[in-house]
């Protein structure tokens, strides 16, 4: 059974507020208990890696939210 699209979307738009909220639950967690004995730069690299690494997965969510809307033809 396909999902309409207002259903994807509203399903896809849930998700990834949820991934962003348990994510940022989860660097901070793991920051807070493995950070501060390392380097600022073992903190910096962390950061960075932390900060961009939920885009992949967003995008997966982003993808099949709009995976419907490929068939419409465009004006």
């Amino acid at each position: 059974m396909a999902m309409h699209n207002p259903v994807r979307k509203l399903a896809g738009t849930i998700s990834l507020l949820l991934l962003l909220v348990v994510y940022s639950l989860l660097v901070m967690a793991f920051a807070t208990s493995r950070l501060p004995e390392g380097g600022g730069f073992i903190a910096t690299m962390f950061y960075v890696v932390a900060g961009v690494g939920w885009v992949p997965i967003a995008m997966l969510i982003v993808s099949w939210m709009y995976k419907g809307d490929r068939s419409t033809p465009r004006n």
